[in-house]
C-alpha cells in the first residue's frame, strides 16, 4: 500500500466508521459449488480431496470470488478481505495444495482489488487466518512440552502468503481469528520482513464469556503482547456475537492507541452449526457499539451475508468514529494476564530460583530432566508473589536452547505460572532468542550490553524489539562493567539514546541494571559497589526519561554464603533503600527476605555501614558478627521468644511474618477469651493486618511477605468460620435471626486482572456475620459476570476487591458499566494503601 492509500484510509477513520464485508464462508455456502467447481480443470486428476478448500476457487471458480466482492461492495462495505483465510503452506497441507499458495494468495489479491477498483478506489485487506496448529499448546497430551511446528515454520508459512498478497495489490494486512498470540506474532515478524510497508490490522477471537483466548490470554495481555507491532487498526471478530463481543471490544476500547475494529458472529450458533441472528439484529447491536464511541471499523464474521452488510451500513451512518485513545502511561508488560508498572506500582519481584546459575536445586532437576519437578519451582515462585519470573539454562553441559525451550514450553501449559511475563535470562544471544520464540505474552530479555561494540548491540536490540519483548540493558560496555555512579549513569545514557533514536525502542520497555556488585569482599576497591549503586538509580532515571531500573540483589551478599541471618538483612536493607532511590524490580528469592523492621538494630548498623561505605572498618565488623551467629555445620535457630507475648501480639507477629505454624491453636485461645468469634476478626486480626498494611504502604514489606500475611489470616479465618456459623445457627434458633434476606444481599469480587483476594475474603466473612447475604465469585472475574449475577441475584450491594494498581480502572470500568446498564446499586471498593502511604 503506498503512503498515500494509507493517508486516504486513515483519513477515512477519522472521518466516520468504515464498513468491512461480511462472511466469505456463509456466502460461498450459498452458492451451491460442487466439487468439479473446486477442482477445475486444473485439479481434475488431484491426488486430494479438494471440496470445500475455498482459497482454492481464486484459481478455478474467479468469477465466483470476484462477484462475492462486487455483491459486498454493493451492499455498503468499504474495505473487502481477500479470500485467502486459509491460503498457507501449513493450512493447504490437508488438500495437497502447498505449492499453489503462492499463486492462491497473489490472485485472490488481484480479484479483490478488480473489484475495489471497480468499486470506485476501496480498500483491500489481505486475509491471514489463523492456523491448524499452535506454538503455545502441545497436541499431545502426554508431551506438554511438544509443539507440531516451530516458529521458524510458522513465520515461513505466513512469510509465502503475504509476499503473495502483497504482490497481488492489497491496501493492508488482516492478520484475524487469533486463538493463539505467539501465531500472530509469527505472523507480524513475517509481515514486517516480507512487505514492512503495508499497514497491519490485527484481530483476536475471544472464544468464550471468561474473555480470554483459546490460549489463555486476556484482552488486554494480548493487546500488550502485539503493540510493539504499531497496527493501524487492532479489533475483536469470530467465536461470539455482538452481544457476547461487547465487553471485550469496550475493553480494548479504553486503552488501544490505534483505530479499533469489530466483526461478530452472526449471535451464537444453532444445533445445528448455523446462525440465527439477522441483519438487523446484528445492525442494531453494533449501532449500540458506535454510539457508545467504541468503534472504528464494524464488519461481519461467521453467518453474516450482504444483506448483514447493508443494514450495518445504514445503521452507522452518520455515527461519528471512536477517537483514538492516547497512549497508556506505564510500562505494559504480559504473561496471560498484564502486568503494568507506573509509579505507584511499588517494587516488582522477578522469580530467581528458575535459574540453573544461582538454584543448585532448580539446575538437578533440569540435569535430571525432571520437568515437572521444575515446573513445581517456578509455580512456588508466584505463589509466593514473584510478579514476573527469571528462566536461565546457562550451565556447563547443558544444551542451553533446548532446556530454555522445553522449559518454557512446558510452563506455557501451567496457568498459574504462565500467568505472569518470563524474563528470558542468558548471556548467548542464541538461547535468547530461542525463549523469544516461545513465549506468546510479552515477556523481557536479559540481557544485552554494549560489551561486544554498538554494531552487536542495535542488531540484537533490534531483533529484540520485533519479537514485542522488553530488553534489560546491563551497564557494561567495550571497557567492561560501570563500577562507579559516573560510569554507569555514563553507559546507560549512551545506551538510551542508541536504543531510543537508532531502533525506536519504546523508553518504557528499557530496564536498565546497573551492576549490583558484591561487597564486604576485603578488597578496598568494592567497598563502595552498593553506594554507587543506589547513588546512581535517581540519576540514571533522570538522564533516561520513562525507563525502568532493576538488578540482581542476591550478587551483593555473595561473600555471605552459607550465613542466612546476615544475607537476608543485607538484601532487606539494600531494598528498602533502593526503592526509595527508583528501584523498580530486582531478582531476589523472596523466601529469602527479612523484614526491615525486624532486623536488629546491632545488625541493620552493621550491614548500612556496609552498604554506605560508612568506615573503613565496617567489613570487618560485619564479618566479626556473622562469625557469631552461624559457623561450619550449624544451623539457624528459629526464635520463638514471641511465643512468650500476649495471644493479640502473637497473632499480630504471626501475620507481619507469615508464620502460620500457630495459628490455629493462638486463633482458639483468642476465641475463648472474645464474646463472640467475630470480634476476633474484628480485633487482633485485623490490628495484625493493620500493621501489614502500613509496613506495605511505606515500603517496608513488599508483595511476596504480604501474600503469606494473607495465608496466616485466611487459616485464621477458616479457624473461625464453624463456630461463626454455629453463633448464627443459634440466634436463629432463639429467634433473633430472621429467614428473609436479613440485612440484604451482596455480590463480592475481585475484578479481574487481579488474583488478590485477602481484603474480599475478610469483608465477605464480617458481612455474613452480621446477616449478610454474601455471594463471592472469586477472583479474576469480568465485569460482565459480575453485574450479570448482581441483577440475577436481586443484589443489594456490589462490593469490588483488588490489590494491584491497574484493578483501579478494571473498577472503574465497572462502573462505567454499572452507568450504561442503569444499575442504581451501591458500589463498594475495597484498594490498596499507596506507596509512601498508610491510608487505604
Amino acid at each position: 500500500m503506498s503512503d498515500h492509500r494509507t493517508q486516504e484510509l486513515v483519513q477515512l477513520l477519522h472521518q466516520r466508521i468504515a464498513v468491512l464485508d461480511g462472511a466469505w464462508g456463509t456466502l460461498l455456502q450459498g452458492m451451491h459449488l460442487t466439487p468439479d467447481d473446486y477442482r477445475g480443470e486444473r485439479f481434475a486428476d488431484h491426488s486430494h480431496d479438494v471440496t470445500g478448500d475455498p482459497d482454492l476457487l481464486n484459481l478455478t471458480r474467479p468469477d465466483v470470488v470476484l462477484e462475492g466482492h462486487r455483491r459486498y461492495f454493493a451492499a455498503g462495505a468499504d474495505i473487502t478481505t481477500t479470500n485467502t483465510f486459509t491460503a498457507t503452506s501449513i493450512g493447504q497441507a490437508d488438500y495437497g495444495m502447498q505449492a499453489a499458495v503462492r499463486e492462491m494468495n497473489v490472485r485472490g489479491a488481484q480479484l479483490a482489488r478488480q473489484a475495489a477498483d471497480e468499486a470506485g478506489g476501496k480498500f483491500v485487506a489481505g486475509s491471514i487466518g489463523p492456523l491448524n496448529v499452535t506454538l503455545s499448546l502441545s497436541p499431545d497430551v502426554n508431551d506438554p512440552a511438544y509443539r507440531a511446528v516451530s516458529f521458524d515454520d510458522v513465520r515461513a508459512a505466513y512469510a509465502e502468503q503475504i509476499a503473495g498478497l502483497a504482490e497481488g495489490g492489497v491496501d493492508l494486512l488482516l492478520v484475524e481469528t487469533i486463538f493463539d498470540t505467539l501465531n500472530a506474532k509469527a505472523a507480524i515478524a513475517a509481515a514486517r520482513e516480507v512487505a514492512p510497508h503495508l499497514p497491519l490490522w490485527i484481530s483476536v477471537t475471544i472464544v468464550d464469556l471468561s474473555g480470554r483466548t483459546l490460549s489463555g490470554q486476556t484482552v488486554e495481555a494480548f493487546w500488550n503482547s502485539v503493540r510493539h507491532a504499531s497496527p493501524l487498526v487492532v479489533g475483536v471478530n469470530c467465536s461470539l456475537g455482538a452481544a457476547e463481543m461487547r465487553p471485550h471490544v469496550a475493553e480494548l476500547a479504553r486503552f488501544a492507541d490505534t483505530f479499533v475494529a469489530c466483526h461478530p458472529n452472526a449471535g451464537l450458533p444453532n444445533a445445528f452449526g448455523g446462525y440465527d441472528q439477522t441483519p438487523g439484529e446484528t445492525a442494531g447491536l453494533l449501532e449500540e457499539f458506535a454510539g457508545a464511541g467504541m468503534v472504528n471499523i464494524v464488519g461481519g464474521c461467521c453467518g453474516t451475508t450482504p444483506e448483514h452488510i447493508t443494514r450495518l451500513a445504514s445503521a452507522v451512518s452518520g455515527v461519528a468514529p471512536r477517537p483514538v485513545a492516547s497512549p497508556a502511561p506505564g510500562a505494559h508488560f504480559s504473561g496471560l494476564e498484564p502486568l503494568t508498572i507506573v509509579p505507584d506500582t511499588g517494587f516488582l519481584m522477578i522469580g530467581e530460583r528458575t535459574n540453573v546459575t544461582g538454584s543448585a536445586k532448580f539446575r538437578r532437576l533440569i540435569e535430571a530432566r525432571d520437568h515437572q519437578a521444575a515446573v513445581d519451582v517456578a509455580l512456588e515462585q508466584v505463589r509466593g508473589g514473584a510478579n514476573l519470573i527469571d528462566v536461565n539454562m546457562d550451565a556447563d553441559l547443558l544444551e542451553s536452547e533446548r532446556e530454555m525451550t522445553t522449559f518454557l514450553n512446558l510452563i506455557a501449559t501451567e496457568p498459574e505460572v504462565a500467568r505472569v511475563p518470563i524474563m528470558i535470562d542468558s548471556s548467548r544471544w542464541s538461547v535468547l532468542e530461542a525463549g523469544l520464540k516461545c513465549v506468546q505474552g510479552k515477556g523481557i530479555v536479559n540481557s544485552i550490553s554494549l560489551k561486544e561494540g554498538e554494531e552487536v548491540f542495535l542488531d540484537h536490540a533490534r531483533k529484540v524489539r520485533s519479537y514485542g519483548a522488553g530488553v534489560v540493558v546491563m551497564a557494561f560496555d567495550e571497557k567492561g562493567q560501570a563500577d562507579t555512579t559516573e560510569r554507569k549513569v555514563e553507559i546507560c545514557g549512551r545506551a538510551y539514546d542508541l536504543l531510543t533514536r537508532e531502533v525506536g525502542f519504546p523508553p518504557e520497555d528499557i530496564v536498565f541494571d546497573p551492576n549490583v556488585l558484591a561487597v564486604a569482599t576485603g578488597m578496598a576497591e568494592h567497598n563502595g559497589y552498593a553506594k554507587s549503586f543506589l547513588d546512581a538509580l535517581p540519576l540514571i532515571k533522570q538522564r533516561c526519561p520513562g525507563v525502568r531500573t532493576s538488578g540482581g540483589i542476591s550478587n551483593l551478599s555473595f561473600s555471605f554464603r552459607g550465613n542466612n541471618v546476615v544475607r537476608e538483612a543485607i538484601h532487606s536493607a539494600f531494598l528498602f533503600h533502593a526503592v526509595r532511590a527508583g528501584l523498580d524490580m530486582g531478582i531476589v528469592n523472596a523466601g529469602q527476605l527479612a523484614v526491615y523492621e525486624d532486623i536488629p538494630a546491632d545488625l541493620l548498623e552493621l550491614v548500612e555501614d556496609v552498604l554506605f561505605d560508612r568506615r573503613e572498618d565496617a567489613t570487618d565488623r560485619l564479618v566479626t558478627f556473622a562469625g557469631k551467629v552461624t559457623g561450619p555445620g550449624t544451623k539457624r535457630e528459629i526464635d520463638l521468644s514471641w511465643r512468650d507475648a500476649t495471644v493479640a501480639q502473637r497473632l499480630s507477629h504471626a501475620l507481619v511474618h507469615g508464620i502460620v505454624d500457630f495459628v490455629e491453636a493462638d486463633t482458639e485461645e483468642a476465641r475463648k477469651e472474645a464474646a463472640r468469634p467475630l470480634e476476633v476478626i474484628e480485633g487482633p486480626l485485623m490490628d495484625g493486618m493493620k500493621i501489614v498494611g502500613d509496613l506495605f504502604g511505606s515500603g517496608k514489606m513488599f508483595l511476596p511477605q504480604v501474600v503469606k500475611s494473607a495465608r496466616v489470616m485466611k487459616r485464621a479465618v477458616a479457624y473461625l468460620e464453624p463456630f461463626m456459623e454455629a453463633e448464627k445457627e443459634q440466634l436463629r434458633l432463639a429467634g433473633h435471626v430472621q429467614e428473609d434476606r436479613g440485612q440484604g444481599k451482596v455480590v463480592l469480587a475481585t475484578v479481574k486482572g487481579d488474583v488478590h483476594d485477602i481484603g474480599k475474603n475478610i469483608v465477605g466473612v464480617v458481612l455474613a456475620c452480621n446477616n449478610y447475604e454474601v455471594i463471592d465469585l472469586g477472583v479474576m472475574v469480568p465485569a460482565s459476570v459480575i453485574l450479570d449475577t448482581a441483577v440475577s441475584e436481586g443484589a443489594d450491594v456490589v462490593g469490588l476487591s483488588g490489590l494491584i494498581t491497574p484493578s483501579l480502572d478494571e473498577m472503574v470500568g465497572v462502573a462505567q458499566e454499572m452507568n450504561r446498564r442503569g444499575l442504581k446499586l451501591p458500589l463498594l471498593i475495597g484498594v490498596p494503601p499507596r506507596r509512601g502511604s498508610t491510608r487505604p
